[in-house]
């Protein structure tokens, strides 16, 4: 989806927003896709760092939660319409998703992008055509670059294009990549240079949802100063220092 079509949408569910203080629970959107930061467990239940994270944080700030899935590339439209009140889904902090919605701070610094393609290819992989998830900020990188994209609506669909030939990499978080990567048996590998896009992820809410965002910062806030918000980045990600 184009930012203009995002807007377009938005605009056309605004009025049905509803106020959280309304609400007696606080809906937590997420996309339940996107391991390790959000996934559906064997269980069938939502799982991940988000999940863990998302339930402290309600504990911490004394709100009632529960979890909502969600499709990524409508999942903005449908905060702004009211259909949760939060999204932890992988979400990187940027100027221009910052002007239809808020953020609280980062609860997860800034991650780099790789490319993965098949074992044995070299960083031409990353010139070519590469795949991407709609609406995400590795999208709009390769469209600015001089490679060819080709958006899909998951991961796993991105990474199905590069087994089948319809992609020659593909270019998403390391963290979400690596992974995907070490189960492939060797199949995939990373390839080519990093590049570094986006800010850190955040929480994103509604503009008008203040007292909300605030509950919620002085909750990420308080695991940072205790430690608590590293320890959980180290378990989620293979030990990952995030320095907070």
């Amino acid at each position: 989806m184009t930012f203009t079509k995002l807007m377009a949408s938005i605009a056309l569910v605004a009025l049905t927003t509803t106020s959280v203080a309304a609400a007696d629970t606080v809906r937590m959107g997420t996309e339940g896709a996107y391991a390790p930061y959000n996934f559906i467990n064997d269980k069938g239940e939502v799982d991940g760092y988000e999940i863990e994270l998302g339930n402290e944080l309600c504990k911490r700030a004394e709100l009632e939660c529960k979890w909502v899935t969600n499709d990524w590339d409508s999942i903005i439209p449908n905060l702004v319409s009211g259909n949760y009140d939060t999204i932890m889904a992988g979400m990187s902090i940027t100027a221009e998703r910052d002007e239809v919605i808020d953020f609280t701070s980062e609860y997860f610094p800034a991650d780099p992008s790789s490319y993965v393609a098949l074992a044995g290819a070299d960083a031409s992989a990353t010139k070519g055509t590469v795949a991407a998830q709609t609406a995400t900020i590795q999208a709009a990188f390769i469209a600015a670059s001089d490679a060819t994209v080709v958006e899909f609506a998951t991961m796993e669909d991105t990474i199905a294009a590069v087994r089948n030939g319809e992609a020659d990499s593909v270019l998403a978080d390391h963290a979400a990549l690596k992974d995907i990567v070490d189960a492939s048996g060797g199949a995939l590998a990373f390839v080519g240079d990093g590049v570094s896009i986006g800010g850190g992820v955040g929480m994103g809410v509604r503009e008008s949802d203040g007292e909300l965002k605030a509950k919620f910062e002085a909750a990420i806030a308080a695991m940072k100063a205790d430690g608590s918000l590293n320890a959980m980045i180290a378990k989620w990600f293979d030990g990952r220092k995030a320095g907070y």
